[in-house]
C-alpha cells in the first residue's frame, strides 16, 4: 500500500490502550513505514529495487527481527526523555515491543492485499502471495483510519491547516481519477465533512481509545468485504470463461481505484492473456475489454531473456509476463514486459546469450 496508508495504520494502533503511552506514536508510525527501508535500494537502480523490493524486509524473519530492534531503539529515546525529565514516567519495554509487533506486522498485511504481493516467507522461499483485493491507493481505508488520527493529532492550527491541505489533495485525487461513480465522489465528500464536524464538535477526544478500536474495526471489515468480494469474482469469471471454452490457468482480480464495486480481471491461458471488467452493479457483470494479448513465451529466446541479467529485477518481480521478439541477424532483440507494469530489453546472440 501506499505511504500515508501505512503510515495512518501505524499512527491509529498507537491510540488503542496497547499504544497510549509516550513515544507511542512515534513507535507506531516507524513500525508501520520501517520494512519500506528496501525502498533505499532505488539508489542502486530501478531493476535491482524491483528485485528486492516487498522481499527480505517484508518476510517471515523481518517481521520477527525489526520489531525487537525498533523497541530497543525507541527504548533508548525513552531513557533520554526520563533523563530530561526526571519526573517523567518511563515507558514499559513490553508495550514498546508489543507495539512494535504490531506497526511492523500491519505493513506486510496491508501490502499483501494489492496486486503487487510480498514475498512473505523471504528470506526461506521467494514465493509471492498476491491478495488482489485493494488498490494501492484505496480512499476508503484512508477515510475509516484518517479519523482517529485526525481527532488525536489536529489540536494546533499548524496541524489543522495540515490536515486541511492534505484533505484537499486526497479529494483532488479521488474526484479525479475517471470512471469513479458521482456517488462514490459525493460520499467521499461527505465522510470528510463528518470528520470535520467530529473535530470541531470535540465531543469524542476524550473517548479516542474506543474510537480508535471501532476505527481499526471497520476498516478490517471494509478489508474482509474486498478480499472476500475478489474470491467471488475470481469463481464468477472462472466459471465464464469456462462457458466460452476458455481455460483459464491464472487469473488476477484488479480493484479499481475508488470503486470498491468494479474490478478489472486478467485471464491467462495457454497462449493469451484477456482482459475482462467485472462490475457488481451491472446486470451483466463481466465484459470482456479489447482483444487477447499474446504471451509470446513459446520461443526459446523468449525464456533466456527472462533469465538475463540485465532484467533480474524485473522477471523477479514480473507475474504475467508477455514477449515481443525482434529476429536480428546475429540473434534477437527481446521486449519483456509485465501486463501489470514494467518493460525491459534484452539482445540475445545466437546461442541464446545475453549480449
Amino acid at each position: 500500500m501506499d505511504p500515508l496508508t501505512h503510515t495512518l495504520a501505524g499512527a491509529s494502533l498507537a491510540q488503542t490502550r496497547c499504544g497510549r503511552v509516550p513515544l507511542g506514536t512515534v513507535t507506531g508510525v516507524i513500525g508501520a513505514n520501517l520494512p519500506d527501508v528496501d525502498a533505499a535500494t532505488y539508489f542502486l537502480g530501478a531493476d535491482v529495487a524491483l528485485g528486492f523490493r516487498r522481499g527480505w524486509t517484508h518476510g517471515v524473519l523481518a517481521v520477527a527481527l525489526l520489531p525487537p530492534l525498533l523497541a530497543w531503539a525507541m527504548h533508548l529515546v525513552d531513557r533520554i526523555r526520563c533523563a530530561q525529565t526526571p519526573t517523567a514516567t518511563p515507558v514499559p519495554v513490553v508495550r514498546l515491543l508489543a507495539l512494535s509487533y504490531l506497526a511492523v506486522l500491519s505493513h506486510p498485511a496491508l501490502d499483501w492485499l494489492n496486486t503487487y504481493g510480498i514475498r512473505l516467507l523471504m528470506p526461506f522461499d521467494g514465493r509471492w502471495f498476491y491478495g488482489d483485493a485493494l488498490f494501492i491507493v484505496d480512499p476508503w481505508v484512508w477515510l475509516a483510519l484518517g479519523t482517529i488520527v485526525v481527532l488525536a493529532h489536529s489540536g494546533s492550527r499548524l496541524q489543522a491547516a495540515g490536515w486541511t491541505a492534505l484533505a484537499v489533495i486526497a479529494t483532488a485525487l479521488v474526484t479525479g481519477v475517471p470512471g469513479v461513480p458521482v456517488v462514490l465522489r459525493v460520499l467521499w465528500c461527505l465522510g470528510l465533512a463528518v470528520v470535520a464536524g467530529l473535530r470541531v464538535w470535540a465531543g469524542l477526544q476524550p473517548r479516542l481509545q474506543r474510537v480508535a478500536t471501532i476505527s481499526l474495526v471497520l476498516a478490517g471489515l471494509y478489508v474482509a468485504a474486498m478480499v472476500g468480494s475478489s474470491r467471488l469474482v475470481r469463481l464468477e469469471v472462472a466459471q465464464w470463461a469456462r462457458d466460452r471454452g476458455l481455460e483459464a490457468s491464472r487469473i488476477m482480480v484488479i480493484p479499481s481505484p475508488a470503486d470498491p464495486f468494479r474490478r478489472n480481471v486478467l485471464i491467462a491461458d495457454d497462449q493469451h492473456y484477456h482482459r475482462l471488467t467485472f462490475d457488481w452493479l451491472a446486470s451483466e457483470r463481466v465484459q470482456p475489454r479489447g482483444g487477447a494479448t499474446p504471451i509470446g513465451d513459446e520461443h526459446p529466446a523468449a525464456r533466456a531473456a527472462l533469465a538475463a541479467p540485465a532484467i533480474w529485477g524485473l522477471a523477479t518481480w514480473t507475474r504475467f509476463p508477455c514477449f515481443t521478439i525482434e529476429a536480428l541477424t546475429d540473434g534477437y532483440r527481446v521486449a519483456v514486459a509485465d501486463m501489470r507494469f514494467g518493460r525491459g530489453v534484452v539482445e540475445l546472440d545466437r546461442n541464446l546469450k545475453p549480449r
